[in-house]
Order: C-alpha cells, then structure tokens, then sequence
C-alpha cells in the first residue's frame, strides 16, 4: 500500500497548507456531519465521529466549525443536507484501478462529475463489482514518526488487532480489520501515541507499478476527481517508487 498512502498522506498534508484547503475543510466538515447523523452527537458513544472530528482538528479546521456540523448532523441546528454514500468504479490510464467514493445530496451530479473527470483524463468507468473485488476494506491508522521506532507503534497495537506496520516516510501506517480499528486507535491512545488520522479505507490487494509518466497521469486524474465537492475519498491500486515520486514532485 506504500505508494498511495505515501502520495495521499503527503498530498493532505499540503492541502492544509496551499489554496485546497477550503475544499479539504468542506469534505472532513461533511464526514462528521454524516457521522454524526448516523451515530449520534456524543464521540465517546460514536467512533466514526470521534475520528471524523480528530481527523479535522489535525487539518486545522475551527472548533466553531466542527460543534456546528456536528449539531446540523444530529438535527440539533438547522441546516443539515441528508447526503448519501455512493461508490463508482473505473479504470485509470495504465490500467489502474480505481474507486471513487462520494458523499453527495445530489446523485445525477455526482455521477456527471466523476464521469467528466474520468473521461477527459485517460479514466473509464467500469460496472459495479469490476474493480472493488481488488480491494478490502481494512482500518487504517497514520501515526507521526516524531521520534518513534517501527517496534515502538507493533509494539503497542500487536494485540489489538494490527496486522501490519508500514513505513511511509514521515509517518507510519498501521493496517487492521476495519472492524478492529477503534480497537487498534484506542491501543495507540492508551500507549500516549499521537495520531493523525483513523480511517476505514479501501485497500488494493495487488498494485500496478508506475513509471513517472504514469504517476504524473493517475495523479492528474485522481486531482481532477477530487476537484469535485461531492467526491470524498479516491482509492487506487497504484505503487510509485520513492525516486518516480521525487522526479514527479521535482
């Protein structure tokens, strides 16, 4: 999983900083709103809710912002939109495979969007159940080196559930049952390990190795994709060596 999670953890980190941050504020404000509406407004009785909100003050995002969307969420404020979960599935240039999943109030525009996005950057899209049987969906925790070892993270989430401790650069990733996520942030919690996200991810079974000008292409593609406000997460079954990455970002 190394490649993409190592592009998307850097890629949201300068998010936080350059001129996608409204867009990166909208899409975690949203999360904790559907979260929220789903599971109540207490974190402490609502996981999906306490990562929603954990993830965005780790993005900066206001507290005021977050309490709001969290009332709207559970009809405590006015205001609220009742979104709905949908997953499209397509291939990419190179023939990677790609899942894209929305968030959105409005279906047709969603499909129209993700459509566009696809077709004018090498995508195609692909029938329901073509390329999500090349993923699983597995629990994924980014933890912040700071000083921490790869058998300081095992150490504290082997009996939690974590299956594995991958190496991303300037963080770690710690893979588990998506059911035994919570088990695994609680772990890390009680170990006083600092984290920035924990999300349940869609995560590719095999990878398609990328040259440069493949990376530079997926990625164009994968921006233009999240370009649009009603996509949430993009999932793909790409790896990029560390030097294709560096010659890209260069």
């Amino acid at each position: 999983m190394s490649g993409h999670s190592k592009w998307a953890t850097t890629k949201h980190k300068k998010a936080v900083i350059d001129a996608k941050r409204g867009k990166l504020f909208a899409k975690l404000i949203k999360n904790i709103e559907v979260a929220a509406r789903t599971g109540g407004a207490d974190p402490d009785g609502n996981p999906t809710l306490f990562d929603a909100i954990q993830k965005a003050k780790k993005s900066s995002v206001p507290n005021d912002n977050i309490n709001r969307a969290v009332k709207r969420g559970a009809g405590l404020e006015a205001g609220g939109v009742e979104y709905q979960t949908i997953m499209y599935e397509g291939y990419g240039p190179n023939g990677v495979a790609v899942l894209i999943e929305c968030l959105t109030d409005n279906r047709n525009r969603a499909a129209s969007e993700v459509r566009v996005a696809m077709t004018r950057n090498g995508g195609s899209m692909a029938d329901p159940g073509s390329v999500s049987y090349l993923f699983n969906r597995k629990g994924v925790v980014i933890v912040p080196k700071d000083g921490l070892t790869e058998d300081d993270v095992l150490g504290a989430v082997l009996e939690a559930g974590a299956e594995e401790v991958n190496d991303l650069g300037e963080s770690f990733e710690v893979l588990s049952e998506a059911t035994d996520l919570v088990a695994v942030r609680t772990a890390l919690q009680e170990a006083g390990i600092d984290y920035d996200s924990a999300d349940a991810n869609f995560v590719p079974t095999m990878q398609v190795e990328l040259d440069e000008e493949g990376a530079r292409k997926i990625f164009k593609l994968i921006d233009a994709l999240e370009d649009s406000d009603d996509v949430q997460n993009v999932f793909a079954n790409f790896d990029v060596s560390d030097e294709v990455m560096e010659k890209v970002e260069a």
